[in-house]
């Protein structure tokens, strides 16, 4: 059983799923469990999910601009890199002139609702690049990875109920 839990918390971490793709597997390793009268922790499955989300947040804020800007000139990486760095930047500013001094509110809505694109990694690298404080920053980004949680679950019951 330690296996799954150690699944979905590094499926957590990555970057695109994160925990928009953990808290469906969770979910369904859950059903398929339950054919055979086995459940999970679904709150322990949750906590380990949000952790995993969270684990990569203060690297991501203090070097993945470094290393963005580090590889931006060079042969192979650098084209792809410095997209990186103007996707990063143009969506961190379009978040700024949309925001205004609701930036961290704007923040948060962005991390929180699970859309293709959005995410902590992607809200913790705008975060970055446009410069905000470490510490608001990352309780935006939290309370926006629990926001998201709570809709994934909810759709995630809505799609386990249906099966």
């Amino acid at each position: 059983m330690w296996v799954i839990y150690l699944v979905i918390f590094i499926v957590s971490m990555l970057p695109l799923i994160e925990l928009r793709g953990a808290i469906p597997i969770a979910y369904l390793f859950d059903a398929v469990l339950a054919k055979s009268g086995l459940s999970l922790n679904m709150p322990l499955a949750y906590i380990l999910i949000i952790l995993g989300n969270m684990l990569p947040v203060p690297f991501i804020f203090f070097f993945a601009r470094k290393v963005l800007e580090w590889g931006a000139d060079k042969p192979v990486i650098g084209k792809f890199f410095t997209f990186c760095l103007e996707k990063g930047h143009k969506g961190g500013e379009k978040l700024k002139a949309k925001a205004g001094n609701g930036l961290l509110v704007a923040l948060l809505l962005f991390v929180g609702i699970p859309v293709p694109g959005t995410g902590a990694w992607t809200g913790t690298l705008a975060a970055s690049i446009l410069d905000m404080d470490f510490k608001s920053s990352v309780i935006a980004v939290i309370l926006g990875v629990l926001l998201a949680g709570i809709i994934m679950s909810v759709v995630s019951l809505l799609g386990v109920a249906l099966i």
